[in-house]
């Protein structure tokens, strides 16, 4: 696959997520389209979206409820496409949902591999190719970044390092869509900044890739180690989205 192949794979995948086309992510003006339902979505997206905000860089595709549909036409209106997912622009979104009982939620950046930069990234430790059979005694606290308790049947590859037989480090995607598997990654504390995370995430991409599948990355904005370890990985950023959720939804994940 080419970065280019691989760029048009996501935004077909986004584009069945939003329930709009490809080609919408690459306009020269912003569209708002109504989120619907499909079986080919990524499979943890929880629609219909009140309203989901998606950008390549170009412009917004919004996935909405039409009963929103003059919130979310105001806002984008207003605002230039970056500064709709940042603050304080943010902030008028998410008030203007307060009224409905909702609010900003989620807001996450994703990467996808650079084929002229990702390779397999040298270690000093064992790696072991890891698979589903692997994963039953891993689903732990230290792993969870890596694999998801909740979604075991998704979990379908992953590289461990390990130091004298234990395991230090994991990374291990999710068969999230039918072309796209995410990567999830996790470092025990006192075995970090040695380049581990990089080493893993790099060889399970290209693992991924020789298996025909696009790996992509996730994280939050603010999340600077992690952001640095797609980097650091040869991966390079894609596009971004911001989801509103309902009131009683953020109040429980502020629980956790």
């Amino acid at each position: 696959m080419t970065n280019k192949d691989i760029l048009e794979i996501a935004m077909q995948q986004s584009a069945i997520d939003a329930h709009c086309n490809a080609e919408d992510f690459l306009k020269q003006y912003n569209i708002i389209v109504e989120s619907k339902d499909s079986a080919k979505a990524r499979k943890y997206l929880q629609l219909p979206f009140e309203c989901n905000l998606i950008s390549y860089g170009t412009n917004i595709v919004a996935s909405i409820d039409l009963q929103y549909k003059d919130i979310v036409e105001d806002y984008l209106d207003k605002y230039s496409v970056a500064h709709c997912f940042e603050t304080p622009n943010m902030h008028i979104l998410s008030d203007a949902f307060r009224k409905h009982n909702m609010q900003v939620c989620f807001m996450a950046e994703y990467f996808l591999p650079d084929i002229n930069v990702i390779h397999n990234l040298d270690c000093a430790y064992e790696l072991r190719i890891l698979n589903k059979s692997d994963f039953s005694n891993l689903y732990l606290p230290q792993w969870s970044n890596a694999l998801c308790e909740k979604r075991k049947e998704l979990d379908v590859l992953g590289i461990g390092a390990y130091c004298d037989n234990n395991l230090v480090g994991l990374a291990a995607c999710s068969a999230d869509c039918d072309a796209m598997w995410q990567i999830g990654i996790d470092v025990i504390p006192e075995m970090r900044r040695k380049g581990i995370a990089s080493v893993l995430t790099s060889r399970l991409a290209c693992e991924i890739l020789n298996r025909g599948k696009v790996p992509f990355y996730c994280c939050a904005w603010s999340n600077i180690g992690s952001a640095r370890n797609a980097i650091k990985s040869g991966f390079r950023p894609a596009w971004v989205e911001l989801t509103i959720k309902p009131d009683k939804f953020v109040e429980e994940m502020n629980k956790s």
